[in-house]
């Protein structure tokens, strides 16, 4: 991927984050933020926003899959 495509899917990515974060999802976010990159460091080399991708996708999976798990107990407590 080039550079351009992939500080564009971290402004995607960071803006879903931001999203999550107003809509009171529970995420843990720390790692990005230790990070210290933001999609608008267009500065910052290929590599970091590749990381950046890498924890925020992590991050964002681990929430979809821990509400999955909990959206499959609710449905097994009510049969």
């Amino acid at each position: 991927m080039k550079k351009d495509e992939l500080v564009h899917l971290h402004m995607l990515l960071a803006q879903f984050k931001k999203y999550c974060e107003e809509s009171g999802l529970k995420g843990d976010f720390s790692k990005y933020d230790e990070l210290g990159i933001s999609p608008f460091q267009v500065h910052r080399s290929k590599d970091e926003h590749k990381q950046a991708i890498f924890v925020l996708v992590t991050e964002l999976a681990s929430m979809a899959a821990r509400d999955d798990r909990m959206e499959l107990k609710k449905r097994n407590k009510s049969v």
